[in-house]
């Protein structure tokens, strides 16, 4: 997606190898803060039509900030839609990273280890016209991370995409 390759990445080496990485960028022409803002200010596009911090219950906080601990609840829909009445799956990720200075915010999900792992990174840097460059990667292990690769790799390669796009497009219209 992104064109741009004045920036380098701010994206850690994976914590493990994994089956299947979605990884994707957008060059976005706004400011990194303006962009982390809308990152951690969670609001719905086509691919996720609701997300909260919550505890691992699911139950909506009072404080919405992102923080390491906490518990992200999303609503998706795969492939990416506004139309909601399509059906909808659920998720509870555990935010394992939250760092506002280098701009960095991870989560993995709650799956039985044994079945599967995923850790999901998004990243912001600055290049060097002033641009800021957004980096999604998600790394799924285990049996389960079959499944995805045999048969939702091109709709979720889809959804992370469109999820790019969407940040993209708030930020520059704001």
């Amino acid at each position: 997606m992104s064109s741009n390759p004045s920036a380098k990445s701010n994206l850690p080496p994976p914590s493990r190898a994994g089956v299947v990485t979605f990884y994707v960028t957008s060059d976005i022409d706004a400011p990194i803060e303006k962009v982390w803002e809308a990152l951690t200010d969670f609001e719905k596009n086509p691919f996720v039509r609701t997300i909260f911090v919550s505890d691992k219950a699911k139950n909506k906080l009072e404080d919405q900030l992102p923080d390491k601990g906490k518990y992200v609840y999303e609503e998706t829909h795969m492939p990416p839609t506004m139309d909601d009445t399509v059906q909808r799956g659920s998720t509870i990720e555990e935010i394992i990273h939250f760092d506002d200075v280098t701009h960095r915010l991870a989560w993995r999900g709650v799956w039985p280890s044994w079945f599967l792992q995923d850790e999901r990174w998004q990243v912001l840097s600055t290049t060097e016209d002033g641009r800021t460059l957004y980096e999604s990667r998600e790394v799924f292990g285990g049996i389960g991370a079959y499944l995805i690769k045999w048969f939702y790799h091109s709709k979720l390669m889809e959804c992370f995409v469109v999820n790019a796009e969407a940040l993209r497009s708030r930020c520059e219209r704001q």
